[in-house]
């Protein structure tokens, strides 16, 4: 072969691997209690989130996608599994300060030493690490305090961050029964850090992804904002080391609102500097509805209910190499969606003997399939409260503790008509499939446990 032959081939074989597509990145953001109604994108008046709103603009936006539960923990556990919690056992309603069970069951696991999730379950983290990826998860964990649940124990390279639901933001401890515990964490060490919450965990992620790497990475970012206790950054008294709490103060809501969208700004800005931006696929989603601190509307209910306030949750995704900017979907989505959604952009397999609930939604998203119907379930557990919930197309049925409901989502989906007296047979049909959902998903971890919820009303 002639030198000029030699480097025809040479110079073939390197545009041919040009032509083969990098894995892409993943940054993954999770807001904490933000209501949908809390986004400017949203119809929000009073709080401005350019950089959530971006997310959207330049990918796709879901305008019917829910929480996979109305409180924390339960959601985390659908999102890095891809499963109804349930099937877990024990996180239907957020883990209690001080790794508390807060029902009979997570009690029960709780005396056990098995409140969490554990690691043998497949996780977004684990599969991902395990397809080549470089992992990080900096913000609130919520889902075990054990050293055995932690994310070390779940395929993260690094964790700094909260094990537990919330956390004064600039001294980190727990509230009430934790008050004076320090619960900053920096892989399986207790830390003390000095600096607001939101700062910490952005500036954690922006230093990691500046550091130099031959692999993809998978960042996860789960904000504490705007959970409770509700402080601002511009309100720190340096006499307390703290800032005020504001319970129920919407403009100091509004302010930790938009200095987490700031700070996710930088983040983006980070992937730009690197020239990651056109193959990172970049999600932004909420664990559930708002408190009483934030605005669910247009819809009924809050954060704890089943109502559509309580588990309507943004879900904005983005990723310039392959999806055009500007697409709106009424697909219905859930958060357990998400992990293989992943899988399938990567090209990763699903891990032999796991079943995912959630669905692959790229189709949807690059425009080469169609919105389908999908029967989802809800139940949410805490005390002696069982709520339970079923939408099946456009019908939506919720058992609640003082209320029994049927709507039809598409013409009343503020759930203002209860349409249960007028159509006894499909509210039957609900009550059936979520009596065989239940049925279904009961987590191995349970059975031996002496007694389940009570029957569907």
């Amino acid at each position: 072969m002639n030198r000029r032959r030699f480097l025809l081939n040479l110079a073939g074989g390197a545009a041919a691997a040009q032509r083969v597509p990098a894995r892409p990145n993943v940054v993954l953001i999770l807001a904490d209690d933000l209501g949908w109604g809390d986004l400017s994108i949203n119809g929000c008046a009073d709080i401005r989130t350019p950089h959530i709103d971006g997310i959207a603009t330049k990918g796709v936006r879901f305008l019917q996608s829910y929480s996979n539960a109305p409180e924390c923990s339960p959601t985390r556990c659908g999102l890095l599994t891809g499963r109804y919690q349930h099937r877990v056992g024990g996180l239907e309603c957020a883990i209690g300060v001080n790794n508390i069970g807060r029902y009979d069951e997570a009690a029960w696991l709780q005396k056990r030493g098995e409140l969490g999730l554990p690691s043998t379950e497949a996780t977004m983290s684990s599969i991902l690490k395990a397809s080549g990826y470089d992992t990080a998860c900096f913000g609130k964990w919520h889902l075990g305090y054990l050293e055995r649940f932690q994310p070390s124990r779940h395929g993260f390279d690094e964790f700094l961050g909260i094990l537990g639901g919330g956390a004064d933001y600039f001294l980190h401890d727990e509230q009430n029964e934790g008050k004076g515990q320090k619960q900053m964490f920096h892989n399986g060490e207790r830390v003390d850090r000095k600096g607001y919450t939101t700062d910490l965990f952005a500036d954690a992620a922006i230093e990691w992804l500046q550091r130099p790497r031959q692999r993809p990475f998978f960042l996860y970012l789960p904000f504490n904002a705007p959970h409770t206790p509700i402080q601002a950054r511009e309100d720190y008294d340096p006499q307390t080391g703290t800032a005020p709490h504001r319970q129920g103060d919407r403009r100091t809501f509004g302010k930790m609102v938009e200095w987490m969208d700031r700070r996710i700004g930088d983040v983006l800005s980070q992937l730009d500097r690197m020239r990651a931006s056109e193959n990172t696929i970049v999600i932004f989603a909420s664990d559930n509805g708002a408190d009483p601190n934030g605005r669910n509307t247009p819809f009924r209910g809050l954060k704890s209910s089943l109502w559509e306030g309580g588990i309507r949750a943004p879900l904005h995704i983005r990723w310039p190499q392959r999806l055009r900017p500007g697409r709106e979907t009424t697909q219905v989505a859930l958060t357990m969606d998400i992990l293989p959604t992943l899988l399938g952009a990567i090209g990763a397999r699903q891990p032999s003997g796991v079943t995912f609930d959630g669905r692959n939604l790229m189709k949807i998203m690059d425009g080469s399939g169609q919105p389908f119907e999908r029967t989802l379930y809800w139940r949410y557990r805490r005390g002696n409260v069982t709520r339970r919930a079923v939408r099946h197309g456009n019908w939506k049925y919720v058992a609640d503790t003082d209320e029994t409901a049927l709507h039809d989502l598409a013409a009343d989906p503020k759930e203002t008509s209860n349409l249960l007296a007028r159509n006894p047979r499909i509210a039957e049909d609900l009550r059936r499939r979520l009596a065989r959902w239940e049925e279904e998903v009961l987590s191995p971890r349970l059975r031996d446990f002496p007694r389940q919820p009570a029957p569907i009303a």
